[in-house]
């Protein structure tokens, strides 16, 4: 039997006393001992071996194609040779950049990619916000499956099979244009118009990759706690101000999330896409960053120089990502990460 002090004292051999009503059964550690902080990294290693296995490949694949092509970026500032390679190659420091600054075709570019990311950003990302909204309100499971599984189909298209549709739509020998003509009407092919090529993009875009942007937006639905829904509901609350005050607000967060990984690829409009129909509308219309740096730069054999123009939309993109999400923590949110 273990000895008792009366000063309280602890006594070698001595077990700590169980809490009323709860058996401690010998040989378990204590709870205290068992927090997340107190493990070694060999105890958390092995408890978490299937997760870090599962983020082998992905990070694998941000090695590959993210971080190591960073190495690339120090063709910017040398007239790059590939017969030499990048250690050999003339270093010309920032004359890559003077050039670049200098050259108005560049500023076309970037004109037309601010002014397709401005529309895109307005006309694009409301819409599978819409969407998902409406197949929310939707009763019936199967109609729901349904409409967004049409809706999910075209995000799997190619771009040369979606634009091949809108050449037969809307294209000069399209079933718009032989409307027009069967009725002594003017044809107007679209696709060859520069003033509304910024539109066509737009809604390529949309046809395309709506379906896609709506999962996200369901998911953040369906983590609405439903009661509230029935609360309101016995309130008096209509389907408008259930919208307004649960619904949206559900949706608060996840939008601004997603409005601010949208800022930060705003500048990416398309390549393919554009490169398809640059032809078609002339390069003062299509040309944006990324077909710049593939024409001016790969296609003249000036890397170096392509790799500045991509220097410099990346330094816009990393901005503009940075100040959303000030923005978003201005508002309260959390952005990509919590204040």
């Amino acid at each position: 039997m273990a000895a008792v002090t009366t000063n309280g004292a602890d006594v070698p051999g001595r077990e700590e006393a169980a809490p009323l009503g709860v058996a401690k059964t010998p040989g378990t550690p204590d709870k205290r001992d068992q927090r997340p902080g107190k493990l070694s990294w060999r105890i958390r290693l092995r408890r978490d071996r299937s997760l870090l296995l599962m983020t082998v490949p992905v990070v694998v694949l941000l090695l590959v194609f993210n971080y190591l092509p960073l190495f690339g970026t120090i063709t910017a500032f040398e007239y790059y040779d590939p017969i030499v390679g990048v250690v050999n190659s003339e270093w010309i420091g920032l004359e890559n950049f003077r050039q670049l600054l200098g050259d108005p075709l560049f500023w076309g570019s970037v004109w037309n990619t601010l002014e397709l990311a401005a529309v895109q950003l307005v006309l694009f990302f409301p819409v599978p916000i819409a969407l998902a909204l409406l197949l929310n309100s939707v009763l019936s499971p199967r109609i729901r499956s349904f409409v967004q599984s049409v809706t999910l189909v075209p995000h799997f298209f190619s771009w040369v099979l979606v634009i091949t549709l809108f050449q037969q739509m809307i294209g000069g020998a399209g079933l718009l244009n032989q409307f027009l003509r069967q009725h002594e009407m003017t044809p107007w092919n679209i696709m060859t118009d520069p003033t509304m090529f910024k539109l066509l993009v737009t809604s390529q875009v949309i046809w395309k990759d709506a379906g896609w942007g709506i999962i996200v937006f369901l998911a953040a639905l369906a983590a609405i706690d439903e009661n509230l829904y029935e609360a309101s509901a016995m309130d008096g609350a209509g389907r408008w101000r259930r919208m307004w005050h649960i619904t949206l607000p559900g949706l608060r967060g996840v939008i601004v999330l997603m409005l601010v990984l949208r800022l930060g690829n705003v500048l990416n409009v398309g390549f393919e896409q554009l490169l398809i129909q640059r032809y078609a509308v002339g390069h003062d219309a299509a040309d944006v960053l990324d077909t710049f740096s593939y024409f001016y730069g790969i296609g003249t054999n000036n890397y170096g120089y392509g790799a500045a123009a991509g220097i410099f939309k990346s330094v816009i993109s990393l901005l503009l990502i940075y100040g959303a999400n000030k923005l978003a923590h201005f508002f309260g949110e959390d952005g990509l990460y919590r204040k």
